[in-house]
């Protein structure tokens, strides 16, 4: 029975330890995106905005996106996921956080960045890809942006195909830009330091 239970407390000592781990002093920790469509690898830019970065790696390592949607697609636009599962519901977040759209990054073709709403400190766990040249979305004396946190270092032959896919109305979460044919990510992955 002892050992049962000294079993028990490593294993949530071990998943708690885990749960923690987003290597805090790897200034461009790397994810490895594993979608239905091919392999996204993205390195992340702590220096510039190390707040979103520890809040996309903390639901990295949580498993929060795995298994889920990339629900929005516009060609030459943004490609966008992280928030939804496979049964097309929202799944549960933690609080937003402060916006780092001032930090020298650019929404360029290539670069990942959080998605949010009219709030411009209302970013949880959905991200999008940029897909163009997308400065607009930068900020600007007169607005908020949107925070770049990272940049696509191999896949861009996938991320160039997913943001070509068909798209239409979905009826049940009534959004449009929804893909015809699932996208999913399957798995994210917090890559060993280099």
């Amino acid at each position: 029975m002892i050992r049962l239970f000294n079993a028990f407390i490593l294993l949530c000592l071990s998943q708690s330890a885990l749960a923690v781990d987003i290597q805090p002093n790897t200034l461009y920790p790397k994810v490895q995106l594993d979608t239905s469509m091919g392999k996204i690898v993205v390195e992340l830019d702590r220096t510039r905005a190390p707040i979103t970065v520890d809040n996309f790696l903390t639901y990295v390592v949580k498993g929060h996106y795995d298994k889920t949607l990339f629900h929005r697609v516009i060609a030459e636009f943004v490609v966008q996921g992280g928030g939804l599962d496979l049964k097309q519901e929202e799944r549960p977040v933690d609080a937003p956080i402060i916006n780092e759209s001032g930090n020298g990054l650019s929404n360029s073709f290539g670069t990942i960045a959080m998605a949010r709403d009219q709030n411009p400190h209302s970013a949880t766990s959905q991200f999008y890809f940029n897909v163009a040249e997308n400065q607009r979305l930068d900020p600007s004396s007169r607005r908020w942006g949107y925070a770049v946190f990272g940049e696509v270092i191999e896949g861009e032959e996938v991320l160039t195909a997913m943001s070509n896919v068909e798209t239409g109305h979905n009826a049940k979460l009534k959004w449009p830009d929804f893909p015809i044919k699932e996208i999913i990510l399957e798995k994210a992955t917090l890559l060993p330091r280099d």
